[in-house]
């Protein structure tokens, strides 16, 4: 189970959550209250474990843009977060020539009408043909809010989905996860990975210590209960 904790904005967070056990840190580089530059990413992931990937969750830019950023802050991952944009992922297929990894993310609309299923399962489809990103990261979305909510989707509607349109993509469950409800989650889909952000915090931008240590414990455990 690949675990990523993610919007983090000082150094002592991200040591703690490497220390935990996460696999990735991310860093918020889209608007949102937990934003943070490349230069203050740069103060943090030179004191991280080699092993830890640091991810930047960007919003659609200019692919050069995307790239220097994350040179200037040490990131070994891109995640998409804004939609879509299959040209955009190529450009950043060949800027960054496997030195770093890309993750798309594509949203499940929380009070869907019936019709996201379809286009969820069209970008999957294209995503997995194009080649280009091997990690898709489902997140929620309600109304035009893009993540960040803290509201789950519907694990049920979605499972069929997500499991059997693109079965070897490495799909990552986000969106409303919490120490409570993570094991649900991954029984549920059996995710590739999970994704937290909002669901560890003691206050906007600062980590819990004790609801990293439940999350990471409990994403683990019940990933081997799954099994």
């Amino acid at each position: 189970m690949w675990i990523k904790i993610c919007a983090n904005t000082n150094l002592d967070d991200a040591k703690l959550a490497a220390e935990l056990g996460a696999d990735a840190l991310g860093f918020v580089f889209a608007p949102s209250p937990r934003r943070v530059t490349s230069a203050e990413v740069a103060k943090i992931t030179p004191h991280l474990p080699a092993n830890v990937e640091r991810v930047g969750v960007f919003q659609s830019l200019d692919a050069y843009e995307i790239a220097r950023a994350s040179h200037e802050a040490g990131l070994t991952a891109v995640q998409l977060h804004s939609g879509v944009d299959f040209a955009l992922l190529q450009r950043l297929h060949k800027l960054f020539a496997g030195d770093v990894s890309l993750i798309q993310t594509i949203h499940w609309q929380v009070d869907d009408d019936g019709a996201n299923a379809a286009i969820v399962a069209g970008h999957l489809r294209r995503i997995a043909a194009d080649g280009f990103v091997d990690r898709v990261l489902i997140d929620s979305k309600v109304g035009t809010a893009l993540g960040g909510t803290g509201i789950s989707f519907d694990w049920d509607a979605a499972r069929t989905t997500l499991t059997e349109v693109a079965p070897d993509l490495k799909l990552i469950v986000a969106g409303g996860l919490r120490p409570e409800n993570v094991a649900e989650a991954v029984q549920r889909l059996n995710p590739w990975g999970v994704d937290v952000a909002s669901g560890v915090e003691s206050e906007p931008g600062r980590k819990s210590p004790e609801k990293l240590a439940a999350f990471i414990r409990k994403a683990r455990e019940s990933k081997v209960d799954s099994i």
